[in-house]
């Protein structure tokens, strides 16, 4: 499709925020964007124009922006590519689980399509980033559907292991993995308390974590 062809780095990079917004449950407006990208609204006003001139995305009213089946098959090629780059990353190389993102926000677009390939070869299908999450677009109520919630709906007290954790913030991905907190890790939650808190049992002991954190990761309860 021509549209691959000519698509930029810059179109590229605002159609994956519209889908990895959209699997953060999150409304996507030009707000949105501008807060997932770190731009201007006015950069994203021109971004937005371009892209719904090129039949990339809808506009409803209200300013509710969505991928039409052009714009989430860009956005889905460039998510599959990031998350094989992650997984290369951790697999291969032995990269730090919470360091992948960054990097790989750098590589996705210098990855040619053979390389692509090869790493698909490699690495195969079917498991999921260091970070938990799918290759494909992900959308909260499909993970609930799977029997996943987020840490700060579970039930007091309760088991749990952790499924995937937001991968876009590395100060809280670092703070985690201090707490031993990550995917795969089986956890207990304890407490929901006064100052905003959650405690855990979670490594070699209790931990607390911030309600805002909580919501960030998604797990599911064991027996």
């Amino acid at each position: 499709m021509g549209v691959f062809l000519k698509i930029t780095i810059s179109k590229e990079n605002y159609l994956k925020a519209i889908a990895e917004a959209e699997s953060d449950g999150e409304p996507v407006i030009s707000a949105t964007l501008a807060r997932w990208l770190g731009v201007s609204p006015p950069a994203v006003a021109m971004a937005v124009k371009r892209l719904k001139r090129d039949r990339l995305i809808t506009i409803a009213r209200g300013g509710r922006i969505s991928l039409t089946e052009a714009g989430r098959e860009i956005a889905g090629r460039i998510l599959h590519r990031h998350h094989l780059i992650e997984r290369m990353l951790t697999e291969i190389f032995g990269m730090e689980w919470y360091k992948v993102h960054d990097e790989a926000e750098q590589l996705e677009h210098a990855v040619s399509a053979d390389f692509e390939k090869r790493l698909l070869e490699k690495l195969g299908t079917g498991r999921p980033c260091p970070h938990g999450n799918s290759a494909e677009i992900d959308l909260p109520g499909d993970r609930r559907k799977r029997g996943w919630r987020t840490l700060n709906e579970m039930a007091l007290p309760s088991r749990a292991t952790v499924m995937s954790i937001y991968e876009r913030d590395r100060a809280l991905l670092e703070y985690l993995d201090g707490l031993a907190i990550r995917p795969g890790a089986e956890i207990e939650v304890v407490s929901r308390n006064y100052d905003e808190t959650i405690t855990l049992r979670a490594g070699d002991g209790p931990v607390q974590i911030g309600l805002t954190a909580a919501a960030r990761i998604w797990v599911t309860a064991r027996a």
